[in-house]
């Protein structure tokens, strides 16, 4: 029997399955599955041990803080969701390494890992994982500079990005077309009724009904946006001219200032 090209099969392994309850209950996200447009699955490397403690880390060699996440444990996990794969009759899934050493997530990276069939995602935790599995691991990321406590919030970041890329989650495609980042800025400034809250009032060019004023002064605020908190993303992008325009009227209003 083949899945579905409409399901997203992701495979999790993590050793606090629990963790992810409510992420799959509420919102956008839990949308995917309740449209079984995304099917979502655990494994847990304590129940592919031999020891009577399910033993699934040990101190590294040559001595340092901390645990390491054991090889076998870890590659019999990802060796039985490989199995499902062939049982499902879809190809070879990435496999994914949630890890502060990993590239950092982006916008792109999202998109790309969207157009897969599903993914294998490894939250690994303690000191992270006997570096020997990375023969077995496709790609490593990153969700920023900053550790934390395990890759199960970093999973669930990863994957509430990527779900609501998949056709058929979002009621309306345009708001992720539209999203930060999709266009290389940061979002514009957004408002709604009522029009004046404690002196602080709506511009008036979104008051206008001229589509054309709309879009360009949202261009220009994301620009500003984005040089303000993330200038680093205006170093890597292709501007066009009417942004560059519009970039050297915010440099030009900024002098005023």
């Amino acid at each position: 029997m083949k899945v579905s090209k409409k399901i997203f099969l992701i495979d999790v392994i993590t050793l606090m399955p629990e963790m992810f309850e409510a992420f799959t209950n509420f919102g956008v996200v839990g949308r995917g599955f309740k449209k079984k447009i995304v099917s979502l699955n655990f494994l847990n490397p304590r129940d592919f041990t031999a020891d009577t403690h399910k033993t699934v880390d040990d101190r590294a060699y040559g001595g340092g803080p901390g645990m390491v996440m054991m090889f076998d444990p870890l590659i019999k996990s990802i060796e039985s969701a490989r199995a499902k794969e062939k049982t499902l009759g879809i190809k070879k899934r990435k496999v994914v390494h949630l890890t502060p050493k990993g590239l950092k997530l982006s916008h792109k990276k999202v998109k790309e890992l969207s157009n897969e069939e599903g993914l294998i995602l490894l939250a690994s935790r303690y000191e992270g994982v006997d570096e020997r599995l990375s023969n077995w691991i496709d790609e490593e990321v990153s969700i920023g500079d900053f550790v934390t406590s395990g890759g199960e919030l970093p999973a669930m970041l990863l994957m509430d990005a990527l779900i609501r890329q998949i056709p058929g989650v979002l009621n309306d495609i345009e708001s992720a077309n539209q999203d930060s980042f999709v266009n290389g800025l940061l979002d514009h400034p957004s408002f709604t009724r009522p029009e004046s809250v404690r002196d602080l009032n709506v511009p008036d060019v979104l008051l206008s009904g001229d589509h054309e004023k709309i879009r360009v002064w949202r261009l220009k605020e994301s620009l500003r946006i984005t040089k303000l908190n993330r200038p680093d993303l205006l170093i890597n992008k292709s501007l066009t001219k009417e942004e560059s325009r519009l970039l050297k009227e915010i440099e030009e209003e900024q002098v005023q200032d």
